[in-house]
């Protein structure tokens, strides 16, 4: 593996990387950082767990290097998009951060708050940038420029709960189509089961706005209204995926006061066995563990998975995916040690532990036979022959228009917002976000 290669030739690429990033002389031999240097990482990861490994791979760096101490910092998920953008403009901002790239990502590189990694990471031959999977490099690319370190890809998919599927008689593998999944809800309703575990703030809700808009218009729809090309978001396409969501939402599908729960509820309701399904993240079978009322949740042997289904006569793939790359972010006020930590934190060794804990699908090359999960393996597979891969629109398309998707995805379903009135909504948007 690259790590194991060149451990030692790696970490003077860092060490060149971090003077190119900087303008700072450092002493080629130097093994430690200077004194009372410290890092400040923040995250919004809940699952202590995943923390822990994280904190294990901090403790060994630090070892490593006295006098660096790596302070882990945490917001949940929306405070975190709410309070990062002023966050970053203070004196408190954090040395690195998590992001989800896309549009959000490119918003804060434009503000000038980001430190722009391109020098760093193509230091000596490249080494640095090399170590990634080049796709999720270029992912988080704008303008030429760098902008987050690679650490993870990712997709949102169905789980399910195979004993409450086989006690409505549901037969998730004829789940092809949209159709199937509206008559799949119902089946298991008619059982008396709760068919899905939802709600989770609002943008859980705009995974299924997104898919269905994937699945109706394709990428060719998807890009032109990205791009302010023909009816943008009015298009037939995009307003047919928000009467398919609405058509979801009167069947009642999700667990009473659904609008009131949090992501980490939801997974709890998923994992106590109190829904049939979730549609979520890749590691979503580790985190209902965590979130289910007994701390053990599902056993992993009574979880499928399936993709989100295709939509008869639309234009989208039924292997185009939705998820995320997702990097970290550095500041701009960021000490030098920060790239050297992160080359650490997200180098073959470090990410096929957390693939090993079933926290990521790395991107570190030569990490990938960490991904020991079968659930994981699925999600990997998938990915791998992935035909267009599309970041969450909340991020893809900016902190403005990513609210308002947000907003009128959960419209929509709870039937408060009529769906062509929310794409028009977030054509508003758009244009607003244009000038």
């Amino acid at each position: 593996m690259l790590y194991e290669r060149g451990a030692k030739a790696l970490r003077g690429v860092r060490v060149a990387a971090i003077a190119a990033a900087t303008g700072l002389v450092m002493l080629a031999g130097a093994t430690s950082a200077a004194a009372d240097t410290v890092v400040k990482w923040l995250h919004l990861e809940l699952d202590p767990n995943y923390i822990a490994v994280w904190r294990k791979i901090a403790d060994q760096y630090e070892a490593q290097h006295p006098g660096v101490k790596i302070e882990m910092q945490f917001l949940a998920n929306e405070a975190f998009k709410a309070k990062l953008p002023t966050l970053l403009q203070s004196k408190d901002a954090p040395d690195f951060f998590f992001s989800w790239g896309g549009g959000v990502l490119k918003q804060q590189q434009a503000t000038g708050t980001l430190m722009d990694l391109t020098a760093a990471m193509n230091a000596k031959d490249g080494a640095w940038v090399k170590s990634y999977n080049p796709a999720a490099v270029k992912g988080l690319t704008f303008d030429n420029k760098i902008s987050a370190v690679p650490y993870k890809l990712g997709t949102v998919s169905f789980f399910y709960n195979k004993a409450l599927f086989a006690k409505a008689g549901v037969d998730a593998n004829t789940i092809k189509s949209w159709d199937d999944y509206l008559a799949a809800v119902k089946k298991i309703k008619a059982a008396g089961i709760v068919p899905i575990a939802g709600g989770g703030e609002k943008w859980p809700i705009h995974f299924y706005w997104s898919y269905l808009v994937m699945r109706d218009g394709g990428q060719k729809v998807f890009s032109a209204a990205k791009s302010g090309e023909g009816n943008g978001f009015n298009d037939p396409a995009i307003i047919k995926a928000g009467e398919q969501l609405a058509e979801l939402g009167k069947l009642e599908p999700f667990q009473p006061g659904y609008l009131g729960t949090t992501w980490p509820q939801a997974l709890g309701v998923f994992g106590d066995g109190k829904a049939a399904m979730i549609l979520g993240f890749e590691n979503t079978a580790a985190n209902q563990r965590t979130n289910a009322g007994d701390g053990k949740g599902l056993a992993d042997d009574n979880i499928g998975r399936f993709a989100f289904p295709a939509v008869t006569g639309g234009a989208g793939l039924p292997t185009d995916t939705l998820g995320g790359l997702n990097g970290w972010a550095v500041t701009k006020k960021a000490p030098p040690e920060t790239l050297d930590f992160l080359a650490y934190l997200t180098n073959a060794e470090n990410e096929r532990t957390m693939a090993q804990a079933g926290m990521i699908i790395p991107v570190a090359v030569g990490a990938e036979d960490g991904v020991k999960s079968p659930l994981m393996h699925a999600s990997a597979d998938q990915l791998a022959h992935s035909t267009w891969h599309q970041n969450f629109f909340d991020q893809d398309l900016g902190p403005s228009v990513g609210r308002v998707v947000n907003d009128i995805s959960v419209g929509i379903v709870s039937g408060q917002i009529a769906p062509k009135d929310g794409a028009q909504q977030v054509q508003d948007a758009f244009e607003q976000d244009q000038l």
